[in-house]
Parts: C-alpha cells; sequence; structure tokens
C-alpha cells in the first residue's frame, strides 16, 4: 500500500456516479424488466472508462473503477452467490423514524427519481450460501485492467471495493442458516474468493464495512451497545479469516455510519467502535471527517495504534452535498489528522464515503463530483506544502 511519502496522496471511498440510462437498466433488471444484457455490459464498460478517465483529471492518485459494473456496492453479491432469494424489506434507521417530517421529504425525494433501493425488495439467504464462479469477479478485474492500460499515466496505485460480511449479512436476512455464526462464516468464505480475486490481479482492496458502524442504528437500534459490539467483533473476525492469503499491506477497511443525508443523531461514538475495527489484519482504515456530525471524531485517532506501513485515510470530503470543499477548508482538515496521527506520510486524503453507493441514490450532480475531487487535490497539495513534506 502506497503511503503519502513525498505528498499527500489522494483517493476516494469506491462507487462513482453512474449515467442515467445504466442506472435505469440496472433499476429496471430488479423491478423484472427485461434488459439486454450485451447492452448492460457495454454501458458498464464505457462508464468505467469514463470514470477512470475522470478520476486521472481531477488529480486522484489511488483510483478505482468506480463500481460502474455493479447495481450498489453490496447488492451485486445475489448475483455472484448462491442461496438468496425471496424478499425482504429493512428495517428503517433510527435517526430517520426518530423524525417523521424528514422521513415524509426523503421518500418524496427518493420517489421522484430512477434507483436502485438498498433497503425495500431485498433479497434473503434461503438456501447455502457459495460463490458461483470466480470468473465472475475475473471479468471485473480484466475490464478494469484493460481500462487502465489504455490511460497513462495512470494511477500510482488501484484499488477495487468488495463488501464485509457483515453488511451482507445484517441487509440481506438469513433464513436458512441455524445461527448469524454460521451465516457469517458462510459469507465470509464466499467473499474470500473475491477478496483473493482482486488481490492477485494487482489490486489493493478495500473492504467497505459500513456494517461496522452502521448497524448500531439500524439492526442493534433496540438492543445493548455490548450487543452491537459482539456482532462487529464476529464480523472483523471473519473478515481476518478471509484473508489469511492477503498480506496485510494490500488490504484497506471502510467504515461508516451509513451514505445518506439525514440527522445521524443516532450514531454510534467512533470512540466506542474503534477499538473493534483497529483489529481488523489491515493497512489502512478509511474513515469519515467531514460530515458535520463526526467531523470532531479526528481527535480519536490517538487511540489507533498503527504499526508500519499502516495509513489512516481521512474523510475531508462529504459525498452527500453539493457544496465543493474549498481547498484551504481540505487542507485544514488534513493538518488536524496529520497532527493526531503525528506522521503525514501516514495520512491519505478520501471522501466520507462514496458518492453513488447504490445507482441512481447518489446525491451530488456528476459535474460536481469532480469539482469536489480536483479541490481534495488542490487542498492536499497545500496541506503537504504546510507540513513541509517535499513533493
Amino acid at each position: 500500500m502506497r503511503s503519502s511519502q513525498n505528498r499527500i496522496l489522494t483517493t476516494h471511498t469506491g462507487s462513482l456516479p453512474r449515467p442515467a440510462a445504466l442506472t435505469a437498466m440496472y433499476a429496471g433488471r430488479i423491478e423484472g424488466e427485461a434488459i439486454d444484457e450485451a447492452a448492460l455490459d457495454r454501458a458498464g464498460l464505457e462508464a468505467t472508462r469514463h470514470v477512470v478517465r475522470a478520476q486521472l483529471d481531477a488529480g486522484i492518485d489511488i483510483g478505482n473503477n468506480g463500481e460502474q459494473q455493479r447495481e450498489a456496492f453490496f447488492l451485486y453479491v445475489r448475483r455472484r452467490m448462491s442461496g438468496f432469494g425471496g424478499s425482504w424489506i429493512r428495517r428503517t434507521m433510527a435517526d430517520v423514524a426518530k423524525y417523521p417530517g424528514y422521513r415524509a421529504w426523503a421518500a418524496e425525494q427518493d420517489g421522484a427519481r430512477k434507483s436502485v433501493s438498498n433497503r425495500g425488495a431485498l433479497p434473503k439467504a434461503i438456501g447455502p450460501v457459495e460463490y458461483l464462479d470466480p470468473a465472475l469477479v475475473q471479468a471485473e478485474c480484466d475490464t478494469f485492467t484493460a481500462t487502465l492500460a489504455e490511460m497513462k499515466p495512470g494511477f500510482i496505485e488501484p484499488f477495487m471495493t468488495a463488501p464485509s460480511p457483515g453488511i451482507v449479512a445484517a441487509a440481506l436476512q438469513n433464513e436458512y442458516y441455524d445461527t448469524e455464526d454460521a451465516y457469517l462464516a458462510a459469507l465470509g468464505r464466499a467473499l474470500r474468493i473475491e477478496y483473493e480475486a482482486i488481490h492477485k490481479a494487482g489490486f489493493l482492496l478495500q473492504i467497505d464495512a459500513p456494517d461496522l458502524a452502521l448497524e448500531r442504528h439500524v439492526s442493534f437500534q433496540d438492543r445493548p451497545l455490548s450487543d452491537f459490539i459482539d456482532f462487529a467483533e464476529k464480523v472483523v473476525a471473519t473478515i481476518n479469516d478471509a484473508l489469511a492469503n492477503i498480506p496485510r499491506e494490500r488490504v484497506r477497511i471502510h467504515a461508516c455510519w451509513g451514505n445518506y443525508e439525514a440527522p445521524h443523531d443516532c450514531d454510534v461514538d467512533l470512540h466506542d467502535i474503534l477499538p473493534t475495527i483497529s483489529r481488523a489484519k489491515v493497512g489502512g482504515w478509511v474513515l469519515p471527517f467531514a460530515n458535520p456530525r463526526h467531523a470532531h471524531e479526528y481527535r480519536c485517532l490517538d487511540k489507533l495504534p498503527l504499526d508500519d506501513g499502516q495509513v489512516v485515510v481521512a474523510g475531508v470530503i462529504d459525498p452527500l452535498t453539493n457544496f465543493v470543499e474549498h481547498p484551504e477548508v481540505v487542507a485544514d482538515r488534513l493538518e488536524r489528522v496529520a497532527q493526531v496521527v503525528g506522521d503525514p506520510s501516514r495520512v491519505i486524503a478520501g471522501t466520507d464515503c462514496g458518492f453513488d453507493t447504490s445507482a441512481g441514490r447518489g446525491r451530488v450532480a456528476e459535474d460536481v463530483v469532480w469539482a469536489k475531487l480536483r479541490a481534495m487535490a488542490d487542498g492536499a497539495r497545500i496541506a503537504s506544502e504546510r507540513l513541509g513534506m517535499k513533493g
């Protein structure tokens, strides 16, 4: 994993805006419409080329394929794994249920656009969960490899994402396995195939684990904090088992409180979950510090023990607002994080979360996305100069 040796490097969390036509095909397929799969594949390929070039133009050092060939950051697994079927509606987040006025407004906004729901009509585990064919993830890796070959110079380091077994277990309800532990173990075995394929393709692996914070105010909103911590510890142990064949320095993990605009005043505090998150056998942690609810929690990083080569990707850009952060604001945020971490070479600039984690659910206009990423790159340069780094 690259670190910010001479200047603060830039990255993001993974998902980037999908074209409207591609989003419509993903949403239509879920709704049971007949979709031309060849046309869908072509659209995904073109979208991948577009977002790779746009990232490079915006100054992203550590970039990815924008998840363009997936309908959502974790829901795509139902097409790569056996055992999923049926339908259920995920529980409403505690902060959304708390404010009926906001809930009505959000429902109206969501109903006005074509998108892939991350709550409604979700599949369940109704049979043995197994990975269907390694060629499915390999095809996505091959597309990204071919796209990178077309664009020189490319990223300093390319990455690809894959979901945590915990977010899949929480969102795709278990109706087959006798215990939660057995379900997590099956998901870990299946996802291990994805993790290892991404690593073998030469990409840095990012594990998306919003469950390590989000599920406190979803699945565990009526239960003691200790129950949630127990769940998170099981997830981290499952992830560590799945990473057995991948060097620590080739993995980073992203945790967050959910990529949705809402009050978030039921979120668990970072200091309550950081001890568990820190047990992940990874080389980097991707954490959100730009949003108004958690911006102060960068101070918790003094409790995150960093071994040799480990880094923090600090969220300094909010993916849920069309404000374009001023580069000076970005620089201030990075400087504060570097001060707490104690070494600017261990800090990378990033976004709090993805810009379009489920197709069509993004809140930021595409042209504003690229402006925000350019502002992040500009801010990283300012911070590097102020911190005395030699670029």
